[in-house]
């Protein structure tokens, strides 16, 4: 008897045992699944191509749209290799601006969105409807350089921006040309063939924007816009000292919405879908989902406004040699620089705001010729009086 206890007591142990082993195999197994999912996600880089397609002072407010969202997907992590930037016109160097080098997108000019890093890609006459769908594309001469080109792939989620002038089906460009709604949905659906986005998020703020998405057939696509058909996309916060309306409603209120947003936030797309009611737009903002495989409340904004970044925890420690030294002398000859690289024809920063201003050519002031003959002809009445004026006529 007294044999018997130990042997039960080994075999409650052994099974407790087991039942530990095993549901520390299927911990583990589910913790390795997770790892292998986000490892093995199919979104790896988020890149954004923001345009603008208004030139000419009073489309203010098409710039300040851009350079706006240009400013919070920066904010949030995007970093300018993965942007590209177009801008049909300069207001910060127009001169109409009262505040040279600013683009401002509220009135109390305390928020400057044109700031001191803004790369623009593409600027002025370089913004065109071919420029653009050859940027989708990819179809770019090879001497384009890279800070040009949207190099995305099969992982890559594209957020893609536009603001300007438009109508039924169509985008102005430049009030030159026009971009339509069939020539768009084809520019996705070769880059969906090309394999050159994972997911895509497309917000068009312009009248009747609506209508710019309803050809699209590619799959993956969210699509958002300021207003439906037959219905105008309105401005927003007049300056009466630059004399123009510096937004539009609707990317007014979807950049207060991102302001709220962090690189952590679990903010989603249905969030994204009610930032403008029409109470506060006066359009009806519009979106499309059908086109897209996941829920949109599973869908965070940061998988498009934000960087992705998969971290691996290690269990490891890594030591690093501090000493670096003979590290250069295992390089070959040839692959170190023999003198250092500089711009040509280009003078240092230094020497450009030293240097003298280059003389102006002497030109006479505009009203100068006409006082000129006004003097000979007050000259000649009081040496010759009117009798004479037969000899000049």
């Amino acid at each position: 008897m007294a044999a018997a206890v130990p042997a039960a007591r080994w075999a409650r142990a052994a099974a407790a045992a087991l039942l530990l082993g095993c549901c520390g195999a299927v911990l583990a197994g589910g913790i390795q699944d997770q790892a292998e999912q986000f490892f093995k996600s199919g979104h790896t880089n988020n890149w954004a191509v923001l345009v603008c397609t208004s030139r000419f002072w009073f489309n203010y407010r098409h710039v300040a749209n851009t350079l706006s969202v240009y400013r919070s997907v920066k904010r949030l992590g995007i970093p300018d290799s993965h942007i590209v930037l177009m801008l049909a016109d300069d207001m910060a160097c127009n001169p109409r601006n009262p505040k040279p080098a600013t683009v401002f997108s509220h009135k109390n000019m305390e928020l400057n969105v044109y700031g001191d890093d803004v790369e623009v890609d593409y600027r002025s006459y370089e913004v065109t409807v071919e420029n653009f769908l050859r940027v989708l594309t990819g179809r770019i001469p090879p001497s384009t350089p890279r800070s040009k080109r949207l190099l995305s792939d099969d992982r890559s989620n594209i957020l893609i921006y536009m603001t300007g002038h438009g109508g039924n089906g169509f985008l102005k460009f430049q009030d030159s040309e026009e971009i339509t709604n069939v020539e768009l949905a084809d520019a996705f659906e070769q880059m969906w063939q090309k394999r050159r986005y994972n997911e895509l998020l497309f917000i068009i703020d312009t009248c009747q924007g609506a209508s710019m998405y309803e050809r699209f057939y590619s799959p993956n696509i969210i699509a958002l816009a300021s207003s439906q058909v037959g219905e105008d996309s309105l401005s927003h916060q007049p300056d009466l000292g630059i004399g123009v309306h510096l937004m539009d409603r609707y990317t007014f209120y979807m950049l207060e919405f991102l302001e709220e947003v962090h690189p952590a936030s679990q903010t989603n797309m249905n969030d994204l879908f009610q930032v403008c009611p029409k109470s506060l737009c006066v359009s009806t903002p519009g979106h499309r989902t059908d086109l897209f495989q996941r829920d949109p409340q599973n869908v965070l904004i940061t998988d498009f406004f934000g960087s992705v970044r998969k971290v691996e925890i290690m269990t490891e420690t890594v030591s690093l040699d501090r000493n670096l030294t003979g590290f250069e002398s295992e390089l070959p000859k040839d692959a170190l620089a023999t003198e250092p690289l500089k711009y040509a024809d280009q003078l240092p920063v230094a020497q450009i705001i030293r240097q003298k201003p280059k003389p102006k050519d002497w030109h006479p002031p505009g009203g100068f010729i006409l006082g000129l003959w006004a003097l000979i002809i007050m000259v000649f009445f009081k040496t010759y009086g009117i009798k004479h004026m037969k000899h000049i006529f």
